[in-house]
């Protein structure tokens, strides 16, 4: 069955806040047997995922991680929502993949400047952004020398040393980020965890439009993990 339906399961279980001899007395089987089932200790057969699917009112595709969607939906970039254009829109020439990844990570981050606007607390919006500005001017900075006509005078941080250096900064800016939402600078007490309470469905609810592009972003960047994982 795989890793992704014994943790979609149990994350849809916690969602709900059921307890596990609940959720099991309510799907007709033993404590234990669920347990297995939420470890990935024992595989079940097709006729549970689709029992378990009307049960958290999820598709099968979406049980068994081949969509981001609930509904098992298959989003097109077309599907995607606009996200702000500099360039007065979103239509590049030739493949639309860079049309989809960048629908993706506008509307992703959308929802993420949400939340930290929800926060009211500066330091994780500093944080954030910083380490995000830095991860754009990687990105940027790539493209650009990977061109010999173009002229270094752009940049004052030398080729010897920017990629490191934005490196080091990214850390640092990670660090800040994890210091300010524990509290651990003694700035100022640790961000109430209800501040930035999330669950699938909250926010499925609280951004119909974008969700998609974030379920599916968090899908992305987990599976070129997993292939990182696998070239080990």
């Amino acid at each position: 069955m795989g890793i992704e339906f014994n943790r979609i399961i149990t994350l849809l279980r916690k969602e709900r806040g059921i307890t596990q001899k609940q959720a099991a007395q309510d799907l007709g089987i033993s404590q234990a047997q669920l347990s297995h089932y939420e470890k990935g200790i024992r595989e079940c057969g097709l006729a549970f995922v689709v029992q378990v699917a009307d049960y958290y009112d999820v598709s099968c595709d979406y049980l068994l991680g081949r969509s981001a969607e609930r509904s098992g939906q298959t989003i097109t970039v077309e599907e995607l929502p606009e996200g702000n254009s500099a360039t007065g829109g979103s239509v590049y020439r030739g493949s639309v993949l860079p049309t989809m990844y960048k629908k993706l990570i506008e509307n992703s981050l959308d929802i993420l400047y949400d939340k930290l606007q929800e926060s009211r607390d500066k330091q994780l919006v500093v944080g954030v952004s910083s380490y995000l500005m830095l991860a754009v001017y990687k990105m940027f900075r790539l493209l650009y020398e990977a061109s010999p006509k173009n002229v270094s005078g752009m940049f004052r941080v030398g080729s010897a040393r920017w990629d490191r250096s934005a490196d080091a900064a990214m850390s640092m800016a990670e660090g800040d980020l994890a210091a300010a939402l524990t509290g651990e600078d003694g700035t100022r007490d640790s961000l109430e965890p209800a501040t930035l309470a999330l669950s699938t469905d909250q926010l499925a609810r609280d951004y119909p439009r974008h969700a998609t592009s974030l379920f599916n972003l968090v899908k992305n960047a987990e599976e070129a993990m997993r292939g990182l994982k696998r070239a080990e």
